[in-house]
């Protein structure tokens, strides 16, 4: 029965897969929300100064001195995270022109100004609204930036563009093949902007909210999240990187991550809890699958191998890399550790998730960087909660691979026992040699 399915995925999902993995629309975009991981680390760490005063009191010099200056701390989240989609119109436009081999600020350019055709929207007193520059406008600027370079690559095939004599310097020549360029591309999204407001009468954003809708609130459903995460224990399993899924769920984190971070600076509570950082310190402690229990019993191992691999891969598991278990063990492939990988670990990997779903643990405000496991989680939101939730996540891994590995213990037994009877029963060099000396006919 496994065999047929491995088959099937060999067949059917690997190649779709690895065709999602080198599609270069979703790797410019996949590429773009990666770049953006500085800015969700800087953003978040302009709350933790603003929750000081609630932890010492603001009777002291210190807490005082935050209260007075949270409008200078916040400037980087302003500059940074409150500006998202900007930036990454932007990314998107210059990994897209490298694909296509396209000039690289013309195709920038065009990303920037298409994405702001549809995102601006003006104040009352005639000033540029921020509302759809963040992570309200993050689809928006996915699809405005691709589209854009997608109309520059078709201008130049076509030929729509100005050419200079070769005597002119090549940044004056570029300059002037950009010009029927820009009128095309921003034409087209000049008309989507007319047509949304004046046919539509709502903000081409709000469009786009509107048909992701479904999408984006399916992922604050915690049924949602557990199938998410052991389709990537999946994945991983017939040796297929989980992040090929990433285009799709990473703007949806990312857009989560960003309204938490705005609701508690309004004195709100954060609710939504698919973020990357849970991602990373919850649904990835110890790895995908939450595998630590698997290099636990691998320690005490009766086998040498596995009590090497066991070794090896402590140290990265304690930082969320478990690629050494993965190939080592290994667990990609092998039949024994389907269910312990992808069924449960699938499940353990989203316990946290459910204690946010029910409010027995704080959303996350933060995306921490790789710092190790239990520290990471509590970072994320600052609820010791989270160093519980780990504890919880560490035991059951640990309970539930424990049948499976010695199940798998007990064949590596055998076989090195049947290896060290051959390597006993066979000839050494040196009898051999001295047979071949002794030059018998038989």
């Amino acid at each position: 029965m496994f065999s047929a399915f491995e088959n099937f995925m060999n067949k059917y999902l690997t190649p779709i897969a690895n065709k999602m993995d080198k599609e270069v629309h979703l790797s410019a975009v996949k590429k773009a929300m990666v770049a953006m991981t500085p800015l969700l680390i800087i953003g978040s760490f302009c709350l933790i100064p603003e929750a000081i005063p609630n932890m010492i009191g603001e009777n002291n010099i210190v807490s005082q001195w935050i209260l007075n200056n949270l409008d200078t701390i916040y400037i980087p989240y302003n500059v940074g995270m409150a500006l998202m989609s900007l930036y990454v119109s932007a990314i998107i436009g210059y990994h897209l022109a490298n694909s296509h081999k396209l000039d690289v600020p013309g195709c920038v350019s065009m990303a920037i100004i298409a994405y702001l055709m549809m995102a601006v929207e003006y104040t009352e007193d005639g000033g540029i609204s921020r509302t759809y520059l963040g992570p309200k406008g993050l689809f928006v600027a996915i699809f405005a930036s691709l589209v854009a370079v997608e109309l520059y690559r078709w201008c130049k095939k076509k030929n729509f563009t100005i050419k200079m004599p070769e005597s002119v310097p090549d940044f004056v020549s570029r300059s002037f093949e950009m010009i029927p360029i820009s009128v095309i591309v921003i034409g087209f999204f000049l008309i989507i902007r007319i047509i949304c407001i004046n046919g539509l009468h709502t903000m081409p954003p709000l469009i786009f909210t509107n048909i992701l809708a479904p999408l984006v609130g399916s992922m604050d459903n915690p049924f949602a999240v557990t199938f998410l995460q052991m389709l990537r224990c999946l994945l991983f399993f017939f040796g297929i990187h989980p992040s090929v899924l990433s285009p799709v769920t990473s703007p949806i984190s990312t857009q989560f991550l960003a309204e938490n971070i705005a609701a508690v600076q309004a004195g709100k509570e954060a609710m939504h809890f698919f973020c990357p950082g849970p991602e990373s310190a919850f649904g990835n402690f110890t790895g995908t699958g939450v595998t630590f229990g698997l290099v636990f019993w691998c320690l005490l191992s009766k086998s040498k191998a596995q009590k090497q691999i066991g070794r090896v891969a402590l140290i990265p598991a304690l930082f969320g890399i478990n690629e050494p278990i993965l190939f080592g063990a290994p667990i990609v492939l092998n039949p024994i550790f389907f269910i312990p990988y992808v069924i449960c670990g699938g499940i353990i990997g989203t316990i946290p998730y459910w204690m946010m779903h029910f409010g027995w643990l704080s959303c996350s405000i933060f995306t921490p960087p790789y710092v190790g496991v239990f520290l990471e989680g509590y970072l994320t939101n600052l609820d010791p909660m989270s160093i519980v939730a780990n504890a919880i996540q560490l035991v059951l891994s640990i309970l539930v691979w424990y049948p499976f590995f010695k199940i798998y213990e007990k064949r590596e037994l055998e076989q090195e026992a049947m290896n060290m009877a051959e390597s006993n029963s066979a000839i050494s060099e040196e009898d051999a040699k001295l047979l071949d000396d002794l030059d018998l006919d038989f």
